[in-house]
């Protein structure tokens, strides 16, 4: 299976670094072997253009056709126009992203009330089990 995911002009990354950590943003440009100039647009993922790292960003498997230094509404149109986000919320990754940043901001309560459902459903299953057995 060949590898399909290439640093290019155009090419979604999750940004996992930094205070963006967890957006979308588009690669506008190539700087050198170490870095890249982004862009969200700010209007639809809230990242600003900057230069960063490869090392802080993860290459998605989504790729939106814009020329070398496209400006923020042409980067805007063509992610709308694509469907970029809403592809994106449908993905396995994008899921479990969102189930670790509701977990991550669960209170002592309902971590209890978590708890208690596992232990109700464990019951379930293992009387189950049992009952085929």
């Amino acid at each position: 299976m060949p590898f399909k995911r290439f640093v290019e002009v155009g090419r979604i990354v999750l940004i996992n670094f930094g205070p963006e950590t967890g957006k979308l943003a588009t690669i506008i440009d190539i700087v050198d072997n170490n870095k890249c100039l982004i862009d969200g647009p700010m209007k639809v993922t809230g990242v600003q253009r900057q230069i960063i790292p490869f090392k802080r960003i993860a290459l998605t498997d989504f790729k939106v056709d814009i020329p070398k230094g496209a400006s923020q509404k042409t980067i805007a149109a063509a992610i709308e126009a694509a469907d970029i986000m809403g592809k994106w919320e449908k993905t396995s990754w994008a899921k479990k992203l969102a189930a670790k940043k509701k977990r991550a901001n669960l209170s002592d309560f309902d971590r209890f009330k978590l708890m208690v459902a596992r232990k109700q459903k464990a019951e379930i299953v293992a009387k189950q089990v049992k009952s085929m057995s």
